[in-house]
């Protein structure tokens, strides 16, 4: 039997068949494939939990939003730092009328001891001897020179600290044996000495 040759039109139907037989193929192996891989991987039914937001230290500053303004931290109480700061904190005992013109400069000493240039151990015992000794003699208010101390830097090997009866004396003041012979003290005025030396106003005996 002679085997019939196909026309060109009968080859392009064919070509067309077997093209559109090989897509329908390919169609069916991919949804066949992709129907088992949903059998095996089933769909989540909850979501994935969100990664833990890492934590701030509680000592770091509060959280700062775009566009808010600086918070201004909160200032630190005042502290007196120096002798006559610490002497102007403590209460009147004396009169305030009396007191007003003590610290104006208005009300002259009965009587003075200059203790500058002494040692400590120097000054103390004088200073002792002449505030009870003053108010032995009726005396009510007394100036103690101090000196306000050497303006340069001590580089010795032992540094001392700068204006060291500045500091001392106000203690010495209100300690044993003369804490009982003084009501008050405070710095003096500028016609009496200013910062170097230290009014003191004396209990009546």
């Amino acid at each position: 039997m002679k085997r019939r040759t196909l026309s060109d039109e009968e080859k392009d139907l064919w070509t067309q068949v077997a093209r559109s037989i090989s897509r329908a193929e390919t169609h069916i192996r991919a949804e066949k494939m992709a129907r088992i891989f949903a059998a095996k991987n089933p769909p989540l039914t909850k979501p994935l939990p969100e990664p833990a937001q890492p934590r701030a230290p509680k000592n770091l500053l509060e959280a700062f939003r775009l566009g808010e303004k600086a918070r201004t931290p909160k200032s630190k109480p005042w502290e007196p730092t120096t002798p006559a700061e610490h002497l102007a904190q403590a209460p009147v005992q004396m009169d305030a009328k009396k007191h007003t013109q003590m610290t104006r400069g208005k009300l002259d000493p009965e009587a003075r001891i200059d203790l500058h240039g002494m040692t400590l151990a120097e000054a103390q015992p004088e200073l002792i001897r002449f505030i009870l000794n003053a108010q032995t003699a009726g005396l009510r208010l007394v100036l103690v020179i101090t000196g306000k101390g050497k303006q340069t830097p001590d580089h010795g090997p032992i540094p001392q600290r700068m204006g060291v009866l500045r500091h001392q004396v106000p203690h010495w003041l209100h300690m044993a044996p003369l804490g009982p012979a003084v009501l008050q003290v405070r710095e003096a005025h500028l016609k009496h000495g200013g910062g170097g030396a230290y009014y003191v106003y004396l209990r009546k005996r």
